[in-house]
């Protein structure tokens, strides 16, 4: 079953949203997804049930909104005029830290997203296809200065190289990924794919 986002009349504050997103977060942190209740939530942010279900349908669609409230880059307003200037550009604006807190915490939500259908669907719909609409803008703008041909096989996989990066870096190295490995792993692999 699917869960459709509320659309919301909203009285509360760009801080004071900002502030329950970030309660959200530390809680998954803390405890988890499964463990995770709107009450844990209301108590954290001393606030109602009630506001919260006002807001948000549910326990999904909160967690997706926190996820995509953190993360502030547009990727189809990066354009510094060349595809490999853009890649750079995005992986200055993550950040180290936040790429390591990003990682760990969608790992966890990968793992509950199988039990959770509707968790899935609320991270596809307001997380992960907004990311991916932004990397294929910000592909066929390289697609259209000629930096890279239309049909170049890598073009569908580009964000599959990247995930699957930052996903399994940790596992192999035993450290999150942090930006310098992005760089090298872009030049080693990325742009060789699309024929930069």
């Amino acid at each position: 079953m699917t869960t459709a986002p509320r659309t919301r009349r909203s009285r509360i504050t760009p801080e004071r949203l900002a502030e329950l997103y970030t309660a959200v977060l530390d809680l998954l942190r803390e405890v988890g997804y499964d463990a995770l209740t709107m009450e844990a939530v209301a108590t954290r942010t001393r606030c109602s049930k009630a506001t919260l279900y006002r807001q948000w349908a549910g326990k999904p669609e909160l967690v997706a909104r926190a996820l995509r409230h953190q993360k502030p880059i547009a990727l189809d307003r990066i354009d510094t005029g060349s595809l490999r200037g853009d890649f750079d550009t995005l992986i200055d604006q993550v950040g180290d830290h936040q790429m390591a807190a990003d990682i760990a915490l969608l790992r966890g939500l990968s793992h509950a997203a199988h039990t959770h259908p509707d968790l899935l669907d609320a991270l596809r719909h307001l997380l992960v296809d907004p990311e991916l609409t932004g990397l294929n803008a910000l592909l066929a703008r390289g697609v259209a200065r000629g930096e890279v041909r239309p049909d170049t096989p890598a073009l569908a996989y580009v964000s599959h190289l990247m995930l699957g990066a930052l996903a399994i870096h940790p596992l192999i190295e035993g450290t999150p990924a942090d930006a310098a490995f992005l760089r090298k792993y872009c030049e080693a692999t990325v742009y060789p794919a699309l024929g930069l």
